[in-house]
């Protein structure tokens, strides 16, 4: 919220005429974003025309279902024949020239109906919202060169009539490159809206807000991205387009006067409004750093743990070698021994496996090849020789004489 006791008052030169207004209450009021943004889609909500398809879309034709047992699907079809529409499916919102899913009705629920309280709440969080400079420059607005938010102008700007003359004031308070921005912007519409009169879109400007209109909607209308309204009738839509706050307002001396007497102070009631006081705000001080230094608050805290205990993180012994040494120093050399025990057993195991397949071979037995014990391969060939079969026995594997016999035979045949 603007905090500012006074506002000074600037000449349509652009020049500070040494005069102050009072800052108005309203510009104090609570800024409730959420608020405003439901406050503003029902209204949007409320300019709605009633829209429909007709009742007789997709239904006028004649179909009938032609039922089961031939293999094709219940929807009614078009009757006749002679012509490629016979037989076509119809009705169904599946079909080709059939009705829509759920059907528009005319008498759905368009508007809502809207709280005054909440109308009103909004409307002044949108006007305390454009006195924060911070806000309107977060909704997109060029016032890094504005002298002052909000800019109050003298009551003579009211009396302009010509673009030229409006135009000039805007280039002084340092807004024309605003309005260079929204030209920029200008662009075709997305949509069916360019078929709908509604070709072109832009975004918006500035709003001037004055008291008396003696020539000054004439002056500003055909500058683009301007807005016209007068204080008596501030409308949430023009304040807080899309539901937004922090649009650049323009006011007129004698239109930021009368803010008080419109929504009233909370010392004094409204005088347009019946019964009608400014919302209160759920802080009286807003300012939370200063708050949180507070004696009241600082008292109530403990002092600061300054001291870090970090957490130690807590290892499985069966799984981490060096937390079961710490545990127990000896579960090293039994782990050890145990690795040794099973070097050991497994090498007899393989010294018994070794000594068994010592005494078994692969031998021919019963007609295949099986393995058989050493005295029973010589049998197999017998039998298998003796039995006839097709399968050849096999021959008796004889060794011949060591190396050195062959040696000696070999120099005794060189001899002779």
């Amino acid at each position: 919220m603007a905090c500012r006791p006074l506002v000074s008052v600037y000449s349509e030169k652009g020049e500070a005429t040494g005069t102050s207004v009072k800052m108005p209450a309203v510009f104090q009021a609570p800024i409730r974003p959420d608020i405003v943004g439901s406050v503003h889609m029902d209204m949007m909500k409320n300019g709605r025309q009633p829209y429909a398809v007709s009742a007789k879309a997709g239904h006028q034709t004649s179909a009938e279902s032609w039922g089961t047992g031939r293999a094709v699907a219940r929807i009614p079809r078009v009757s006749g024949g002679g012509t490629n529409r016979s037989g076509q499916g119809a009705f169904g919102n599946m079909c080709r020239h059939g009705r829509m899913f759920a059907p528009t009705k005319t008498w759905r629920r368009w508007h809502r109906r809207i709280n005054v309280n909440q109308r009103r709440y909004a409307i002044c969080s949108a006007i305390a919202a454009t006195g924060i400079p911070a806000l309107v420059m977060a909704k997109g607005h060029c016032i890094e060169e504005v002298p002052e938010i909000p800019l109050v102008l003298t009551d003579k700007v009211q009396t302009l009539t010509k673009t030229k003359e409006a135009v000039g004031v805007l280039r002084k308070l340092k807004l024309w490159r605003e309005i260079e921005k929204v030209k920029s912007t200008r662009r075709f519409r997305a949509g069916k809206g360019k078929m709908r009169n509604r070709r072109r879109i832009q975004r918006r400007g500035p709003v001037v807000i004055y008291n008396q209109d003696n020539g000054i909607c004439r002056a500003f209308r055909n500058i683009p991205g301007v807005t016209l309204i007068n204080v008596d009738r501030l409308n949430l839509l023009k304040i807080a387009p899309g539901g937004h706050v922090g649009r650049l307002c323009i006011w007129t001396e004698s239109a930021f006067k009368k803010l008080d007497s419109i929504y009233g102070t909370w010392k004094k009631a409204s005088e347009q409004k019946t019964d009608y006081n400014l919302p209160m705000p759920k802080m009286t001080n807003c300012d939370l750093s200063r708050l949180l230094r507070s004696d009241e608050i600082q008292k109530a805290l403990r002092p600061p743990k300054k001291q870090v205990t970090r957490r130690v993180l807590k290892r499985n012994p069966l799984k981490n070698l060096s937390v079961l040494a710490k545990l127990n120093p000896y579960a090293v050399v039994e782990k050890k021994l145990a690795k040794l025990v099973e070097k050991q057993q497994k090498k007899k195991r393989q010294e018994l496996q070794d000594a068994k397949r010592g005494q078994i071979k692969y031998g021919f037995k019963h007609g295949y090849y099986q393995l058989v014990g050493v005295e029973d391969v010589g049998l197999a060939t017998v039998d298998a020789a003796a039995s006839g079969g097709k399968s050849r026995p096999r021959k008796p594997v004889t060794k011949g004489p060591p190396a050195k016999e062959k040696k000696e035979k070999k120099e005794k045949k060189e001899k002779k």
